[in-house]
């Protein structure tokens, strides 16, 4: 950035790129700072460079909120994973009353976190106590009676039970802050991606929400500012790769050459876009149940990541809302279900 604030040209050299050419020369496997830089300069000779995206603007928020939200996430699971190791000491018969952990539950364990605490009431003392908890309005009475029932036949520890508590409620203050703050973020990014263009075009497709709008934002930018789908493609890793000789044809997979994140979140959304987008659901029916070269489950979804960053990049580039019968109109293997 303060490169490009004064003019001065920036340019990337793969470090893969590095790494493959570094033998051409001298046909040996050494590495050192000087050799790099070599390497590096002769590539940049040939011309063998990218120019990187700078994000700039709504861009730069959106990518940064993004990975905040996917930090906080996953220190969620963590805390979510320490309060089930507590459990699994103290009250290991919580989880067959709560399976998960809702408002209830999270209730249970602020007011009477061991079963000591709970034996001793009966069910509309606990429903009571329950009801005093912030945001818990109506305690189920049989969940109540379970609890009394699991408390009395509880297997957990009995000892150390002082700071037992004081780790219960560390971790459940730390679990609610989580939660509130991932709220939090989730609003505060919908409300910005809100104010791109591309944002209504996007949420125009069946399946897409306002989270994974913002993860496809964050991760690859205005869809308008791609040439090519295939760039696209290509950013998320899903161009198809193959390793052939003579009359040996090998398997074809994908590289994986690309960002990450984004084909996690396509894989992502993929799922819903089969349930509830009637045209993606006929596309991967066609795919899986074709005569000629039918396809795996998992090699349809890919098929439908690319297809979905074309459709995309198209309604953004024409600045089209999409639409379902025109998109099964244009496919011929869809062209008589249409």
């Amino acid at each position: 950035y303060f490169l490009d604030q004064y003019g001065i040209p920036l340019v990337m050299v793969n470090p893969m790129h590095v790494k493959r050419s570094k033998e051409l020369d001298d046909n040996l496997p050494t590495k050192h700072d000087k050799k790099d830089a070599l390497v590096i300069a002769r590539l940049l000779k040939d011309g063998r460079f990218s120019y990187p995206r700078l994000l700039k603007d709504i861009d730069a928020e959106l990518r940064i909120g993004s990975t905040l939200r996917s930090k906080l996430t996953e220190d969620l699971a963590s805390i979510k994973n320490r309060i089930i190791r507590w459990l699994d000491r103290y009250f290991p018969e919580f989880t067959q009353v709560f399976p998960s952990f809702g408002k209830m539950a999270l209730a249970t364990l602020e007011m009477t976190p061991l079963p000591q605490d709970i034996e001793q009431k009966d069910a509309e003392q606990l429903v009571f106590l329950y009801r005093q908890v912030e945001g818990m309005r109506v305690p189920q009475l049989p969940k109540a009676k379970l609890l009394i029932e699991a408390a009395i036949n509880s297997i957990g520890l009995t000892e150390g039970t002082e700071m037992a508590r004081r780790e219960i409620a560390t971790l459940l203050r730390q679990y609610r802050l989580l939660e509130s703050e991932i709220e939090s973020v989730n609003n505060q990014l919908a409300e910005m991606a809100k104010t791109t263009m591309e944002y209504d075009l996007l949420a125009s497709v069946p399946g897409l929400g306002d989270a994974t709008i913002v993860d496809l934002l964050s991760e690859v930018g205005s869809f308008s500012l791609y040439e090519n789908p295939r760039q696209l493609i290509k950013l998320a890793g899903l161009t198809l790769r193959e390793n052939s000789s003579g009359q040996h044809k090998g398997q074809k997979h994908i590289s994986k050459r690309g960002r990450k994140r984004l084909r996690y979140i396509l894989f992502k959304v993929i799922v819903p876009l089969i349930r509830h987008n009637e045209a993606f659901k006929k596309l991967h029916e066609y795919y899986t149940t074709r005569q000629q070269n039918p396809l795996r489950g998992k090699q349809s979804m890919v098929v439908l990541c690319g297809k979905l960053l074309k459709i995309l990049h198209g309604i953004c580039k024409k600045k089209v809302r999409f639409n379902e019968k025109h998109m099964m109109k244009d496919l011929y293997c869809l062209a008589e279900t249409a």
